[in-house]
């Protein structure tokens, strides 16, 4: 039994490494027709029934993969869709057919080698099912499927729908495995620096998949805001409605009440003209105070309505401008992804499972659109409610308008108002003209101010142009001065050289009268011998 646990060892490292290199070799995406492929299939069911325990049934005795395989839906619940498109498919009646189609399943989704290192883990589970000295119980089972993750790289597209896995017979093929080692250690140098490239690849692809991850966590924190502002939002226009139907209804009670009190004035002024005049007038006047107050105080509601609406209104464009940044975060975050798969056209076929989380979140994203289209919708609503209140506001106004203009004509008080008003409004007309004048005053004090400060900097000017002749002067000036100079020690030098030739001249001069009087004195001589 040692010696077939090192003999399926072996095999098992020779076909996950033959596997591996040939698929960088030949595109990493491979089919069911692809030999080494097939060979490894072979390989791993000769690893997994080796040591397995004979069922006795009915119909003989059975040895049959599918029963640990199908423990791993107990230990990972992501493997129940492995098994359960395993038992659907129509073309499988044996459980050796099943395995086959298991374990190509768990290879297409790359989740092989982490399946089957939970399946060694459970050694209370593989007991039922091997005995002590297989293959799957022993430190081999283990070595086999920390090789097994190195098939992580590689893509496999097989099409176990149509493919007969129930008659196959599983014989592995020698001949492939037997090559020039010197050629095999060159490849799998070669093969190496590829597996590292990609593996490389791979884990940026995941940093780029987390970090989209990370920023799909945040636009969703961002909508939950927006779904709390929402509907605090809608709360709030709730209780302005309330309020709204409260102030319409002490509206309308107060309407009741003027026109209950018109009349009643009215017959108090059929009964005054014949009674006493002025009692009534009085009391008329009271109670047209009592109203006046009545309908002062119900303005300053209707005002402070109106604010809080507005307030609202104002928090709906807050959160309006909130979801259109959100719109174009989502659309940057779009064009980022589109940038991205350009980069990552190439490692398409190795990333199924990052697509399948893209087009989860996608779907995430889709909802959370739609949510946001609904609460839109509900804004919308809202805002047709709003301006249905403003009209009916507006038409309240008018009204009160109308009422107010029909008692314009009995309120001697706002006339003398009126007059305060004047008086005062020409109090402040004069201020102003004052003010104006003042003003005026400064103005021409500020042009006079500029046009001095104008000629002072005017006469800084030519000062500043004076100043830089004279400097050009100045610098003439020692220029002259150090050429004059010059000019000094030339003429001293000079003089020095005509006093010393003066001297020398002198010198000649005492030379040649001596001269002369020797030659007087030599001629005399001559004349003298002649004689």
């Amino acid at each position: 039994m040692a010696m077939e646990r090192a003999n399926l060892l072996n095999m098992a490292k020779l076909s996950i490494k033959g596997l591996i290199e040939s698929a960088l070799s030949f595109g990493r995406t491979l089919d069911s027709d692809y030999p080494p492929l097939q060979q490894f299939f072979v390989v791993m069911e000769h690893c997994l029934k080796h040591g397995l325990k004979v069922k006795k049934s009915f119909l003989g005795y059975n040895k049959s993969l599918w029963g640990p395989l199908e423990m791993v839906e107990k230990l990972c619940p992501e493997a129940g869709e492995i098994a359960a498109s395993v038992r659907d498919l129509p073309g499988l009646k044996t459980p050796l057919g099943r395995a086959r189609a298991w374990l190509r399943l768990a290879l297409m989704q790359k989740k092989l080698a982490d399946y089957l290192r939970l399946l060694i883990t459970r050694k209370d589970i593989l007991g039922e099912f091997y005995e002590n000295s297989a293959v799957m119980l022993e430190e081999e089972g283990a070595v086999i499927v920390g090789l097994l993750v190195g098939l992580n790289v590689i893509d496999a597209n097989l099409c176990v729908k149509g493919e007969d896995l129930d008659t196959q017979v599983g014989v592995i093929d020698f001949s492939m495995y037997l090559k020039n080692d010197i050629d095999d250690d060159y490849r799998s140098e070669e093969r190496n620096g590829q597996i590292s490239a990609i593996l490389d690849q791979k884990n940026y692809v995941e940093e780029l998949n987390r970090q989209l991850n990370s920023t799909v966590q945040g636009l969703q924190g961002r909508v939950e805001s927006l779904e709390k502002s929402n509907s605090k939002l809608i709360e709030e226009l709730a209780i302005a409605k309330n309020n709204i139907i409260k102030l319409q209804e002490e509206n309308h009670q107060l309407r009741t009440e003027n026109s209950v009190i018109l009349m009643k004035a009215q017959q108090r002024l059929e009964v005054l003209l014949k009674g006493d005049l002025n009692c009534e007038l009085n009391t008329y006047k009271q109670s047209r105070q009592g109203l006046d107050e009545m309908y002062n105080e119900a303005r300053r509601q209707l005002k402070e309505e109106c604010q809080l609406r507005q307030d609202v209104e104002n928090e709906l464009v807050v959160q309006v401008s909130m979801k259109q940044e959100m719109e174009m975060a989502m659309k940057l975050l779009e064009k980022d992804i589109h940038e991205k798969q350009d980069t990552l056209i190439g490692l398409r076929h190795q990333l199924d499972d990052v697509k399948s989380i893209n087009v989860e979140m996608y779907q995430k994203m889709q909802s959370s659109d739609d949510s946001m289209r609904q609460k839109n919708d509900m804004i919308a609503r809202l805002e047709e409610k709003t301006n249905q209140i403003t009209a009916t506001m507006k038409q309240l106004e008018q009204r009160l308008q109308d009422a107010e203009r029909e008692r314009a004509g009995a309120e001697d008080g706002v006339r003398k108002f009126k007059q305060d008003f004047t008086n005062k409004a020409d109090s402040l007309q004069k201020q102003i003209a004052q003010r104006e004048k003042q003003m005026m005053q400064l103005e021409t004090d500020m042009k006079i101010e500029r046009d001095w400060r104008q000629t002072l900097q005017n006469e800084l000017e030519r000062e500043r142009e004076t100043i830089a002749q004279l400097t050009a002067e100045a610098q003439q000036i020692n220029g002259l001065k150090k050429e004059f100079h010059r000019l000094q020690d030339e003429n001293t030098q000079l003089k020095g050289v005509c006093e010393e030739q003066e001297q020398a001249l002198e010198e000649l001069g005492c030379k040649l009268s001596e001269s002369k009087l020797k030659i007087e004195d030599i001629k005399e001589a001559n004349k003298a011998l002649q004689v």
